[in-house]
């Protein structure tokens, strides 16, 4: 069994889900879900954790232009495919509640998203990756534009260009590395193998850099994420922040830094001082919001400006930082995003001074809400506290001021973010929060499970540091040691 089992089976279940009707979209939307968490799961199993590429397929697609349907996986894509298969079920199981116009349309998009995430996450030829990058993009355009808040056009268009943009600057770097192979050939391994000069590999930095750095996003490339993540329906917010910015980090180890070690290392520190300086701003403007899913917004450009560093720092310790830290990231991102839309769907408001009590009517949301708080600020034997460790350590490592500037926003982060609890869930209830009623159902199962992954890979993190960590060492040491070389 090769890996495009997993790339093709989203899109069919996407094809199929248009033919149902009513409450059937959803389950039948689940259903597929799950199945592809089964794979993913049957994949993983029998998975060895080194540092060679697994269920690999490698067929010719375009072969006169030198063009391969070629994938496969290995540590580093595993915890990426694993992110994938285990978010999409529960944000699915999250919609349970809503009731969408055109159903099954809205989840058909959501499966094909699936799709081009995966390919993302899987592919080793550039031609592949650039059309899995760009048909992850589409659905998420029509969700949030179809579905959104009363805002969505203006800011969906905004997040239209900025992402497109952006993207045409990478196909340019894989374009230029194609050129420059001896045999005409997108293939990954081959791009790695290329001896470029440090002019060429500043130009291909960039080209790619500008495409990830706004799809994570980094400071100053981010103005796009607060206003999308609070208009885009709460599915769609949830795909964008749990997955969708994991494609920038991804591919900034993955197809940035191998493919012009030289241009890494010639503006390693600008990428440095840009991702603290996001830490540290996201901070300051999250005190200040009101709007719970807002202020949840500013928080996730925080952690991923310290993913960005620990990546860019270029250790080992950084690296498997950065890849646990991506799957706890998306589980506590995705959690904390349901916990506001559960607050603004009963509450019809997401304003945190009208809040207050909630504690007291609803003490199952209210011990869920705070272990997923607790996740998210890295509280020791949560699944935060391992990878911000490791990435304050590789941080560390590169520079000590820029780990202690990010440590003191990390204290920021839980003061802002225990200030939120304070006001929404402790106090007196109001006349608005005395009516709020207890999670059940579907909320019940998404909550628990997600608390459930939360302390289990914080008490017990190294089954998952095990499957990437070969694969990162190799290569961190492959690129690490081309900065020895005489050309650079």
């Amino acid at each position: 069994m090769t890996v495009s089992i997993l790339l093709f089976l989203p899109i069919v279940a996407a094809l199929l889900v248009l033919l149902f009707k009513n409450e059937t979209v959803k389950h039948a939307a689940l259903f597929f879900a799950l199945v592809e968490l089964g794979i993913a799961a049957y994949f993983l199993a029998s998975f060895v954790p080194d540092a060679s590429v697994q269920y690999a397929i490698d067929a010719p697609w375009i072969p006169k232009m030198g063009i391969y349907f070629s994938a496969g996986i290995d540590g580093i894509s595993m915890i990426m495919v694993l992110l994938t298969t285990v978010l999409v079920p529960l944000i699915i199981l999250t919609t349970y509640k809503h009731e969408y116009k055109n159903a099954k349309a809205f989840y058909a998009l959501i499966l094909f998203m699936q799709a081009g995430l995966l390919t993302v996450f899987t592919a080793l030829d550039g031609f592949l990756f650039y059309v899995g990058w760009e048909a992850a993009l589409i659905p998420i355009y029509f969700i949030c534009a179809l579905w959104g808040g009363e805002n969505r056009i203006r800011i969906n268009i905004k997040f239209f260009i900025y992402t497109f943009a952006g993207s045409l600057f990478m196909l340019l770097g894989i374009i230029y590395l194609y050129l420059q192979t001896p045999t005409k050939v997108y293939d990954l391994k081959s791009f790695y193998e290329l001896s470029l000069t440090l002019t060429q590999q500043s130009w291909v930095f960039w080209a790619f850099f500008i495409a990830f750095a706004i799809k994570m996003p980094i400071f100053p490339f981010h103005t796009w994420q607060p206003d999308t993540y609070t208009e885009a329906p709460s599915a769609g917010t949830m795909m964008l922040s749990g997955i969708m910015l994991k494609m920038g980090i991804y591919g900034v180890i993955r197809w940035l830094i191998p493919n012009a070690p030289a241009g890494f290392l010639q503006w390693q520190n600008l990428v440095m001082i840009l991702s603290v300086i996001g830490i540290v701003y996201a901070s300051l403007i999250a005190f200040n919001q009101k709007d719970g899913k807002r202020l949840v917004a500013y928080s996730s450009i925080a952690h991923v400006g310290l993913i960005a560093a620990g990546i860019f720092a270029w250790t080992t310790q950084g690296v498997q930082g950065a890849m646990i830290q991506m799957l706890s990231h998306g589980i506590n991102v995705v959690g904390m995003f349901f916990i506001w839309d559960i607050i603004s769907r009963r509450l019809n408001t997401r304003d945190i001074s009208q809040m207050g009590g909630i504690a007291k009517v609803a003490p199952n949301f209210s011990i869920a809400f705070l272990i997923i708080l607790l996740g998210t600020v890295a509280l020791p034997l949560t699944n935060g506290f391992v990878g911000e460790f490791l990435l304050l350590k590789g941080v560390f490592n590169y520079n000590i001021w820029f780990a202690a500037v990010a440590g003191l926003t990390i204290i920021f982060g839980a003061v802002y973010m225990l200030r939120m609890y304070k006001n929404v869930m402790q106090g007196e209830t109001n006349e608005l929060t005395a009516i709020f009623t207890d999670i059940s159902g579907s909320e019940k199962l998404v909550l628990g499970i997600i608390c459930l992954l939360i302390i289990g890979i914080g008490v017990y993190p190294q089954p998952i540091l095990h499957i990437s960590e070969a694969a990162v060492t190799n290569l961190v040491n492959t690129v690490s040691a081309k900065f020895n070389n005489a050309q650079f």
